[in-house]
Formats: structure tokens, sequence, C-alpha cells
């Protein structure tokens, strides 16, 4: 189909000439070969019953056609037209035109015909009577004259005959007897049905179009309204929602375009907010930095203070060092891009390194970090320096929101083919309210604590690549966040 053609270029119109071409294309099919196989049904089956008739009456038309006794009023034998009478009178009962063909010399001659000067005599009905003799079999055609078609089936009268110095004897066929029906019924029938084909497929043709053309029509104006929808979305606009007004396959591409439309809305918010977070943590210690190196640049001031202001600048510069770090992990996070590196690991042991790692931040704390591990090693094929970066993050977050003196407990065991790690403190615990966004990008429910908010969000992307899962159970004086790997883990490698 020619899409250039201005007329076609909408949905719309396309489906409804499709349907159009669809219908036609079965009419087409109908006239060009139902119909043509209906007419040679017909015919043969005119012909099979003529072969029928020629058997049944074969005898008839030898006893009382042929061999006609003599006239006893005349003392002669019976003339022509007492002939022709005979086998008019068995032609009105066969229902056919009847015509005898007598052999002689140089070929068969008509002997006897039911209706003369109906032009159904003719060579080609002359020469299938030959047959039919020659091979002393019926023999059957369809026949074109100048009267029209016909039906024609010739069979012979053999006569028994003694063979010549022997005592055997052989069949001769004397005559040959043609039995024709008009087939002008037939084609009428045939082209009645025709006319009728076209009729109806015609009326057909103009249904299905205008059909087509509302059923286009309304899936035209849903597929319209799914792509205003999306030029919305491009626009930057995500206020409008797409509904499903069906279940049908345009029903739930809506769905699925609400759903984008719901996730793309989502990303917008979080790079907004991203980009507003990430601006102010940076602000805030490129500031101090600005604002201390000014300070410094005073030539009056104490080695005490300078030193003070150092340290102070080195904590800045540590904070922005974190905060580069983290964006970077969770950017590659979310764009896939971070490799997993899988090797046998004792996870108990890695639970045991990174506990020790933070007793100095604990002793500041005035904390303890306790442990609960299994007697036995806890093997799991995973990325070692992975899990002990969920583990820090998890660490780090409980000593930088629970109160001094607040006590820090890890567990790690293995139990319903999972290895599950646990960080659990004794703090005031996470608010209802915030617990739907602690895994979020920057969000943070203390605003007295140091960070960024990236932890958790790095923490559980990191669980969800290695196919594990990060979940966290939260009551006042008690918070417990549990990362829960499967023992056989296949994780993706990039």
């Amino acid at each position: 189909m020619n899409l250039s053609v201005p007329g076609l270029r909408s949905l719309r119109n396309r489906l409804a000439v499709i349907f159009a071409l669809i219908i036609a294309g079965a009419i087409g099919t109908i006239y060009l070969s139902v119909t043509p196989r209906l007419e040679a049904s017909l015919t043969n089956e005119r012909l099979n019953g003529l072969i029928t008739d020629s058997k049944r009456y074969l005898e008839d038309i030898h006893d009382n056609a042929l061999d006609l006794p003599v006239n006893p009023k005349r003392d002669a034998k019976a003339t022509k037209a007492d002939r022709d009478n005979a086998i008019r009178g068995i032609a009105d009962r066969a229902g056919a035109e009847i015509l005898v063909f007598q052999v002689a010399e140089p070929g068969p001659f008509l002997l006897s015909e039911s209706l003369p000067h109906a032009g159904i005599e003719s060579s080609a009905v002359r020469d299938l009577a030959v047959t039919a003799i020659r091979t002393k079999r019926v023999a059957s055609q369809v026949i074109t004259t100048g009267s029209g078609r016909y039906a024609v089936a010739a069979r012979p009268i053999l006569r028994s005959v003694p063979i010549p110095h022997s005592k055997k004897r052989t069949d001769v066929a004397t005559y040959g007897v043609v039995f024709a029906d008009s087939l002008a019924d037939v084609a009428d029938n045939v082209g009645l049905i025709r006319r009728q084909v076209l009729l109806s497929g015609a009326i057909a043709l103009v249904i299905a179009v205008l059909a087509g053309y509302l059923v286009a029509r309304a899936l035209a104006a849903r597929v319209k309204r799914l792509e205003r929808a999306a030029r919305k979305v491009a626009a930057g606009d995500f206020s409008q929602p797409i509904r499903a007004d069906s279940v049908d396959e345009l029903g739930r591409l809506a769905a699925a375009f609400d759903d984008m439309q719901n996730q793309l809305a989502r990303l917008d918010r979080a790079r907004k907010q991203f980009i507003a977070s990430a601006s102010h943590e940076l602000r805030t210690p490129i500031f101090s930095l600005g604002g201390f190196l000014e300070l410094l640049a005073d030539e009056d001031l104490d080695e005490e203070t300078r030193r003070q202001f150092l340290d102070q600048l080195r904590g800045q510069v540590d904070r922005m060092r974190t905060l580069a770090v983290e964006l970077l992990d969770l950017s590659r996070l979310e764009a896939g891009a971070l490799e997993l590196r899988p090797e046998l690991t004792d996870v108990g042991q890695l639970a045991r390194d990174v506990a020790a790692e933070f007793t100095p931040a604990a002793t500041s704390h005035e904390s303890n970090v306790t442990l609960e591990l299994q007697p036995e090693p806890i093997e799991l094929e995973c990325d070692p320096e992975r899990v002990a970066q969920v583990l820090r993050i998890l660490l780090d977050n409980a000593l930088r929101h629970t109160p001094p003196g607040t006590d820090v407990h890890v567990t790690a065991a293995r139990s319903n083919g999972h290895v599950r790690l646990e960080v659990s403190d004794r703090g005031l615990g996470i608010k209802r309210a915030n617990m739907p966004h602690i895994f979020e990008p920057f969000f943070t429910s203390n605003e007295q604590a140091q960070g960024a908010g990236l932890g958790l969000a790095i923490a559980r992307e990191l669980a969800d690549r290695m196919h594990g899962q990060l979940n966290v159970r939260s009551v006042p004086g008690a918070t417990t966040f549990s990362l829960e790997l499967p023992s056989r883990s296949d994780p993706e490698s990039d």
C-alpha cells in the first residue's frame, strides 16, 4: 500500500481501505473460484444423469424404435415417422433429446431424432457417437452447438453375431444412441448466483467500508489521545494521567504509557531534587573553604588558630571527597555500569573486619560495636568489597543518627537458603512519616547529622545488584537494617 498518497497517511483511512480490500478480495475469490466450480459441479451432475438415463432407456429404444414390428394394416415394416414418434415418446419420458445414428459406409448417419431441426445434430455430436460405436462404451462430453451448450452422452447398441469359421460370437455395434440435454438452465442458475454474489458483495463492501471507517476512527481517536499525551510528556508535562479505557492492546498500551509517565515524573522529581540537594551539599563546603582561605590569608593569625582552621579545611575537603565518591557510585549504579567481582567469601569474617574498622569512630561516639556470629564459617559467593561497602554504610548510619553512648549490634547468620547481615541500634528510631523515604537519595531524617543522605540509597542499589534485599524495621527505641543475600546467588557482572 502506497503510504505517500495524502489520503492514506491517516490510520483511519488506511484501516478503512484495508477492510474494503479484504471484502473485495473475498468477493473476487467467490466470484472467480466458487461460481466456476459450482457450474462445473452442476454440469457433471447433468452428464452423470444422462449416462444413467441412457443406460435405462437403451433397451426401450432398441425394442420400440429400431425393431418396430410389421404394421398389420399395411403389411410392411414401420416407416421413419414411426421410428421418430417412438423416439420422441422415449425422449419425453427421459427428459432429454435423443439422436440415433446407424452404422454405415463411409460412416454412421443420423437415422432418427426426437426433435428435428433443433440444431443439436453437429459434427461434435456425430464424433461422440462414432467414439461410442468404436469403443463399444459410453462416451460423454459437453458440446457447444449452434443452439447452445449441451451435456451429451452416447451409447452403442450391440448385436451379437457369429464369428466366421468359428463357433464363437462377438458383439457388433449397429447403432449409436445419443442423449443430449441443454445446459441453458445451468448457465442461468450460475448467472443468477453470480449476480447475487456481486449484489450481496457490493452491499457487504459498503457496510464493511462504513463499519471499518467508524471502527478505524474510534481507534485513531484513541491513538491520537496517546499521541497528545506523549507530546506533553516530551515537553515535560507529567500532570495529565493516561486512563486505560479498555482491556485490549490499546488499553494495555495506555496503561503501560501511564506507568511510564509516572516513572518519568518520579525521575524528573528525583533529578530536580538531586540537583538541588547536590548544589546545596557542595555549596556549604565550598563557601566554608573560601571563608577559611580568606582567614588564613591574615598574617596576624596565631599558629594555634591557623592549625584549627586547617583542621576544619581538611574536614570540609574530606566531606567533599566523600560526597563526590558517593555521587559517582550512585550514578554508576543507576546506569548499570558498576562491575561486580564475586568470589567465595566468609561473610562472618568480613563482618568482623568491617566492625573493627569502626572502633575509633565508636570510641569517639562513646559506643560499642558488638558482634553475634555463627561459630562455623558463613561462606557465600559474593563481591566482598560491595558487601563490606553496604556494612560500612549501615554502621556509619547507625553511629551518625544515634545519641552518644548508643551501642550498635552486628549479626551474621545463614537460614532458609539465605545469608542475613543485620545492624541494630537502640537509638530513637525512625519516624513513621520518614520510613518510605529513607532509601531516597539526599534524604536524611536528622538535620544535625553530617552527610549527604546518599549512603542508604547506594546500599539499596548494591543489594538489588547482588540479587538481595535491604530492609529496615524500626520502632521507638530500636532500629534494625538487614541485608539478605541468596546463598547461591549469581551476581551480574558487566
